[in-house]
């Protein structure tokens, strides 16, 4: 394989025509090229890719047309990650409370081994995660202003404070090393069983980590998957082989995660914009149709059901 060399804004736009992309405007298109990246635009190129040659964009494929995905993406990427914060707060909050009413608030407190999960199979992990927030809380600490004054003027950082500088991943980790009775004294908040929200907490925090980085969204897909549940059913979704074809490690999935751990006003609103922008896109789009977006995303054609659903 031959090793790729630097092209001008110029060369690049050749390769797109070459490839069959229809450029109706040259200055519009070097703008978009030079602030977002060529590489990066072209990771949305595959739903557009001719399946006789896919080499070639399908014919009439425009640049505005794949840009308009690109910014799709964007957008959804700012909606779920402004959600996924709201519940890693809220998460953290409900942790920090929990724990800090049953064991204490200081670091002596809530960072012994013993009021972790004590069976033989968690012993090494329990270890291993504590290091972990031990280690963050050296590392962070000292950049927020919270974690400083509580050093300085007290010698100690209470719980609800140290959530503040871990991380979702260490957080959601941390629940699965609560003992049981932790584990449900959480859930119960939530209203959801223990061993849902042990599943929902990493593939929001794998989603998190993706939308951060500005990685391509509206595709992905988690190893982890949700439980079947009452809203795979009442919307109808398809099996193939006993299993949901929609709404179990892709972006779907974290819609039904949503369902059960965001209020009623912060779900309502997350629908509202997720169909604003799913519409929009609908506008703009000629070659491919919003169907084959939604089913990349793993969303049911009546995804809005969900919203009104018990």
């Amino acid at each position: 394989m031959g090793a790729k060399t630097f092209k001008t804004l110029d060369e690049q736009i050749d390769i797109l025509k070459g490839k069959g992309l229809v450029i109706d405007d040259i200055e519009y298109t070097k703008n978009i090229i030079l602030r977002e990246n060529y590489f990066f635009l072209m990771g949305y190129r595959h739903l557009f890719m001719s399946s006789d040659n896919p080499k070639l964009f399908l014919e009439g494929t425009t640049f505005k047309e794949l840009y308009s995905l690109f910014y799709f993406d964007r957008q959804l990427r700012n909606i779920m990650f402004k959600n996924i914060l709201i519940i890693e707060n809220n998460t953290k909050s409900i942790f920090s409370y929990v724990l800090s009413q049953k064991y204490g608030y200081r670091e002596s407190d809530y960072l012994r081994n013993i009021n972790y999960n004590q069976s033989p199979d968690k012993i090494r992990q329990v270890n291993d995660l504590l290091k972990k927030m031990k280690r963050q809380i050296r590392v962070n600490g000292g950049q927020h202003e919270a974690t400083k004054h509580y050093i300085n003027n007290y010698g100690y950082i209470p719980l609800w404070v140290v959530v503040k500088v871990l991380s979702f991943g260490i957080t959601s980790e941390l629940y699965t090393i609560l003992k049981p009775n932790d584990q449900r004294e959480v859930a119960k908040y939530y209203d959801v069983e223990p061993e849902n929200l042990m599943q929902f907490l990493p593939i929001l925090s794998n989603y998190r980590n993706l939308c951060a980085h500005e990685d391509i969204l509206f595709e992905h897909r988690t190893q982890k998957v949700i439980p079947d549940n009452i809203y795979h059913d009442n919307l109808n979704i398809p099996k193939i082989n006993d299993e949901y074809i929609y709404g179990k490690g892709d972006l779907f999935s974290v819609v039904i995660i949503f369902k059960y751990l965001l209020s009623k006003d912060d779900f309502r609103l997350l629908m509202a914009e997720l169909s604003y922008e799913i519409d929009a896109l609908s506008g703009k789009l000629e070659v491919v149709s919003i169907d084959k977006v939604l089913a990349k995303m793993g969303f049911p054609i009546n995804y809005k059901s969900l919203l009104d659903m018990e």
